[in-house]
């Protein structure tokens, strides 16, 4: 028994080193204050996505002492203009890496205002033993204290780690390991910008080690949702509820061609009058409507006594999927289904 503890514990530890076979990495790129580019070292001021990758990688050469690494430019923006036309672009990248067997892992570097959603989307729309790691940074390339090479080189790692095999698609930020369903975004400037607040980070990066020390959400070896003859995606919106919130917002997209509206609810998804009255004019719709919170934390239970009672009104419960996440897995679902119950247990299991 105390060999096989210290054997474990070895592996979980293992660090990557040089080999006459070193682990392949590819890198999609797509900009992002990682790859920003300020006017002053000394100013936050900058704009993103000017670096290509190899120029970032310049900034980390022993990296290539370790694993051999490759980038591949698929688009230049910040990630608050990320469309699904570039997720769509990476997952199928993605899944064509592997069905090709082009690399040991994939690392995706990317702004980090919408990193959770991209990295939600990647984990329902591919699927691999192989990982594949977001990245990104909170400072330009060119700030004096930039996190971006500590970031890409941490990331780099991950994904040539054996022990990053069948964990699906994670995230890497500032020297911890997240998984795609649970992290978000928890400050708007700070280095250490995301946590996962309902299940805390899956492992760390220090000092060349990677460490795990819970398993991720993970989609297995094929993906949950087939993207791989889609073009497009069903049009579902987010609407905020707030003290005293009117309908105009949800109103207003009742009118407009959509599939389904996400409430950013409060508390545990709960609406006022003036939204509960606007959803059962949806009832009468196709639109398929989620209660969600913005709370940061927590889940939002299935109602089917109180007044939010979700058979009754035709809603769905978000569980522990933020507004954001919710959206995603509402496009995708509506690609499958438009069943209320069959949408629920897709809530219930993704």
């Amino acid at each position: 028994m105390k060999n096989v503890f210290l054997v474990l514990f070895a592996t979980c530890w293992l660090p990557i080193k040089a080999t006459a076979q070193k682990p392949r990495v590819i890198i999609l790129a797509t900009g992002g204050t990682i790859a920003g580019k300020g006017a002053n070292p000394d100013r936050a001021a900058y704009e993103a996505g000017k670096i290509p990758i190899q120029d970032l990688l310049v900034a980390i050469p022993t990296i290539n002492k370790l694993v051999d690494v490759q980038g591949e430019q698929i688009a230049s923006v910040g990630s608050y203009k990320i469309t699904i036309d570039i997720w769509l672009k990476l997952a199928k990248r993605i899944n064509e890496i592997v069905t090709k067997n082009e690399a040991d892992g994939i690392v995706i570097t990317h702004g980090t205002d919408t990193q959770e959603e991209t990295a939600y989307f990647l984990s329902l729309t591919t699927g691999s033993t192989k990982p594949v790691v977001l990245t990104g940074s909170m400072r330009p390339s060119t700030a004096i204290s930039t996190d971006g090479p500590k970031n890409l080189y941490d990331a780099i790692l991950v994904a040539a780690a054996p022990q990053s095999q069948g964990k699906g698609v994670i995230l890497s930020f500032n020297e911890r390991i997240y998984d795609a369903k649970n992290v978000t975004k928890i400050n708007t400037l700070d280095v250490n910008a995301f946590d996962s607040p309902n299940t805390g980070a899956i492992g760390k990066i220090h000092d060349g080690q990677v460490k795990y020390h819970s398993q991720p959400f993970y989609a297995g070896p094929k993906p949950f949702f087939d993207i791989s003859k889609i073009s497009t995606l069903p049009k579902v919106e987010i609407v905020s509820m707030y003290a005293d919130a009117s309908a105009i917002p949800f109103n207003a997209l009742l009118n407009e061609k959509i599939d389904g509206i996400v409430i950013a609810g409060v508390g545990n998804g709960h609406y006022n009058q003036a939204i509960q009255e606007a959803i059962q004019r949806a009832k009468s719709t196709k639109i398929i409507i989620v209660r969600s919170s913005r709370v940061v934390s927590g889940n939002v239970e299935i109602a089917t006594e109180d007044e939010f009672n979700d058979v009754k009104m035709n809603t769905i419960a978000a569980l522990d999927h933020n507004p954001q996440k919710a959206r995603i897995l509402l496009m995708l679902a509506l690609t499958l289904t438009k069943d209320r119950e069959k949408i629920q247990e897709l809530f219930l299991n993704y």
